[in-house]
């Protein structure tokens, strides 16, 4: 348990928190780790600098010995070193069984 009292899944190189949807503790086996789950969960990596690099693909990330390449969805490209990396992101999952809509539609 954390802190906040959420559970957290220890993975061979870091933790995953539900109540924050972020990966704690990364490095560049953490990313692969991240890139080669099925199915894939596009998910985002948050650098020291408080830039925030998404990742929609995993074919949009390339991992080298000490660098990591990230190619956005516009085609810029940033060249990472993997200690800058803080947290990887995923967004929140819905609540199942809904469809967005609360209650139900009045009648004129």
């Amino acid at each position: 348990m954390n802190r906040k009292g959420g559970r957290v899944a220890e993975c061979d190189s870091g933790r995953f928190s539900p109540v924050t949807h972020r990966w704690q503790a990364m490095d560049v086996a953490g990313v692969r780790e991240v890139l080669r789950r099925q199915p894939f969960e596009p998910f985002a990596i948050r650098l020291a600098d408080r830039r925030t690099l998404p990742v929609s693909h995993p074919d949009f990330v390339a991992i080298g010995q000490r660098r990591i390449v990230v190619i956005g969805d516009d085609d810029s490209t940033s060249i990472i070193e993997p200690l800058l990396i803080v947290s990887l992101d995923t967004p929140p999952k819905p609540a199942p069984g809904g469809n967005g809509k609360h209650g139900k539609k009045r009648k004129p």
